[in-house]
């Protein structure tokens, strides 16, 4: 329950309806008790984490303030011994400065909560910063500090508005509830009315009954003091129906009390009658003189004022004297004044001015012995009425303290307007940086919105001219590989020509020279004269003529042979010329001559073309290689073997993304052919395709 007596002892006030808030502190200070203590084992097992252990047992004693103390403490040591800062150890520190809090140890909760909160501002962490401000705020403001309670109260509301946690909305309500009960004690009550209102949202939405009734309690009292009478009435009546649905709670004499304050409104309105009648009501509860003798002896003291007000002496003063034995008894000092000057008023009306100054008096000394000022102020007034020899000097008495209470009244003002204000200008900071901060995000969103939509058809673009590129290569692969069959056609074709054309110039030519030749050269058989001698030389070097011609047919076909080797060498080096105006990679390209390449198929050259052009593009794409070597020889069995290598960029061969469409044709080309084909590659470290066919028979 939130205490509102601190607001009332610092504050100007010289009736009834302020009495009851002694007793509403009082009682909510004391109405807890302390249940029966628990046995604690506090031996550490070197498997756990000595800090969790602490913790456990807190939760295990929650009843036992003395283990609750001894386990915090040591929780608090070790993490101070330790020195860690992380989410755990912080999460940790606020259960122990909370449980602090909870047996009211001020000054480890003052140690721990500062701890906490230096810790949170060095890990950013926002909610625990708004924890350590809020537990801070409530210590100042339960040693009524309310310049420092509002300050910590303001900075906690701020980081718990930021973080938007609705866990922690029901701290944002008693932040409000007690801002509210801050400001109505420097009498700042459309502040205090606007805070009191916040809370409410906050209590209803936590469903917090005894908080709603607090600020019910807190916007009657309020308004009363702001003589909206009426509007008192329905708050206080508010909190009436909230004590009333809410049985739990009779032990807390909630209905009594809102009885009083309603009681208290109507007196204010000098309504005594009503007044009376609440007072009545609430005095129905025949437990209250032996379970709340003070709120007791706050309701005797309104219905004996009431009475005193409507002229009703039949029960007075024994009901004045009744409340303050009971108010003396318990040394309720504040109340018992008040008693005195109600006795001093009731004397003077009696025109019994020896008792009447008697009863002034009294309330002065005790006031005095106090120090509280606004009891002396109380009592100065009710002296300067009823003396009236030393009415001036209780007068000037009266006004001198008046006036300062004023000026500190007036300087509190002051002093929170400006502590509102330097946090508004943090908050609007704080939104502006938020602001600026959203702006910028916003402008990068944009930023890279845009910069992907231009990435993107810049994509598209490269993506259309690959394959524009793509298309064309392959009409170019197809444009060679159709030269490449008609070439050979033809090539298949002049052979055939140049093979007839052989076969008659020898048929028709050599055959029928050497068979002249025979013909004469058996004709000079019989003969030996120098006729047929010399006959014999002159078909001897026709012999030599023929074999001239023999001789030159042989090297025109050796030249077509070489012709036809060459033919798809340079269709190959060609392929490595384009290669080396595309990619700055040296290329090593060893090509044996002991391949004879006329013997090769024309389906094994092609696909030997159409392997070696695919691993090259492939080299241009991803390799980022320096050197390509290609290695084309046949061993001594006659296989084919076809290296191509790079010192590239390498490939995982277990990726799926790496067996593509051109690996797959160069698997199915090497098959085609009826070979071998194998990949060697690590990442960094190029790649090795290593291709073997088989001997080739050409007929």
């Amino acid at each position: 329950m939130i205490a509102i007596f601190f607001i009332f002892l610092k504050k100007k006030f010289l009736n009834n309806s302020r009495f009851f808030i002694v007793f509403i502190i009082l009682f909510f200070i004391f109405s807890c008790n302390d249940n029966k203590d628990k046995n604690l084992n506090l031996s550490q097992s070197n498997n756990l984490d000595s800090l969790q252990i602490y913790i456990s047992n807190i939760e295990k004693n929650k009843t036992n303030n003395k283990l609750i103390l001894q386990n915090s403490k040591a929780a608090y040591n070790y993490i101070i011994k330790k020195n860690n800062n992380n989410a755990d150890v912080r999460n940790k520190l606020l259960i122990i400065s909370e449980n602090f809090s909870k047996i009211k140890n001020e000054n480890y909760l003052n140690k721990s909560a500062k701890l906490l909160l230096n810790k949170s501002i060095d890990g950013s962490d926002t909610i625990n910063i708004a924890n350590s401000y809020y537990l801070l705020a409530n210590l100042c403001f339960s040693n009524y500090v309310n310049d420092s309670a509002y300050y910590y109260y303001l900075k906690s509301e701020i980081f718990f508005l930021d973080k938007k946690d609705k866990k922690n909305n029901w701290k944002l309500g008693n932040i409000y509830l007690n801002k509210s009960l801050i400001q109505l004690n420097i009498n700042d009550l459309y502040g205090a009315e606007y805070s009191a209102t916040l809370s409410l949202k906050y209590l209803k939405e936590n469903k917090d009954v005894l908080g709603q009734y607090d600020a019910f309690t807190n916007l009657g009292i309020i308004a009363n003091e702001s003589e909206n009478f009426k509007k008192a009435i329905e708050y206080h009546s508010e909190a009436l129906n909230i004590a009333q649905m809410h049985s739990e709670y009779d032990n807390y004499f909630l209905k009594e009390v809102s009885l009083n304050n309603i009681g208290n409104t109507y007196q204010n309105s000098e309504n005594f009658e009503e007044a009376i009648l609440e007072f009545e009501k609430a005095l129905s509860n025949k437990k209250l003189l032996n379970s709340k003798p003070s709120l007791y002896a706050t309701l005797i003291d309104n219905i004996a004022y009431s009475k005193f007000k409507l002229n009703d002496f039949k029960e007075l003063p024994n009901l004045f004297f009744e409340s303050l034995k009971i108010r003396d008894s318990l040394k309720l000092h504040s109340k018992v004044i008040f008693n005195k000057i109600h006795l001093s008023e009731y004397s003077f009306y009696k025109k019994d001015s020896i008792a009447s100054k008697k009863y002034a008096r009294e309330a002065l000394r005790i006031s005095r012995k106090t120090k509280s000022p606004l009891d002396v102020l109380a009592s100065l007034k009710q002296l300067s009425i009823v003396d009236k020899n030393k009415s001036t000097s209780f007068s000037k008495e009266y006004y001198r303290i008046n006036d300062s209470l004023q000026v500190v009244e007036r300087n509190s003002k002051n002093r929170f307007a400006r502590i509102q204000f330097e946090t508004d200008e943090l908050r609007q900071e704080n939104t502006a940086l938020t602001v600026k901060n959203k702006n910028i995000l916003n402008y990068f969103y944009v930023f890279v919105f845009l910069g992907s939509i231009l990435f993107f058809v810049r994509w598209l673009r490269m993506r259309s001219r690959e394959m524009e590129l793509k298309q064309a290569q392959q009409q170019a692969n197809e444009e060679i590989y159709r030269l490449i069959i008609s070439h050979q056609n033809k090539l298949d074709e002049g052979k055939d020509l140049e093979k007839k054309r052989i076969s008659k110039e020898l048929h028709d030519g050599i055959l029928g020279r050497l068979f002249g030749l025979r013909l004469n050269l058996d004709g000079l058989n019989s003969f030996d004269d120098d006729y047929a001698k010399n006959s014999r030389l002159d078909y001897l070097n026709e012999l030599k003529v023929i074999e001239q011609d023999l001789r030159e047919i042989s090297h025109e076909l050796s030249r077509e042979n070489l012709a036809v080797i060459n033919n798809f060498l340079a269709i190959i080096n060609n392929l490595l010329d384009q290669q080396s105006k595309v990619n700055s990679a040296a290329i090593h390209a060893y090509i044996s001559d002991k391949i004879n390449w006329d013997e090769v198929s024309n389906i094994r050259k092609i696909n030997i073309y159409r392997i070696l052009q695919e691993a090259l593009q492939n080299i241009n794409k991803y390799a980022n290689a320096k050197n390509i070597y290609i290695n084309l020889a046949v061993d001594n069995n006659g296989s084919f073997n076809f290296v191509i290598e790079d010192d590239g960029n390498g490939f995982n061969l277990n990726s799926k993304k790496n067996k593509g469409i051109g690996t797959k044709n160069m698997l199915q080309r090497t098959q085609q052919c009826n070979g071998t084909i194998e990949f060697k590659s690590e990442i960094k470290k190029g790649t090795k395709i290593i291709i073997n066919f088989p001997p080739e028979n050409i007929k």
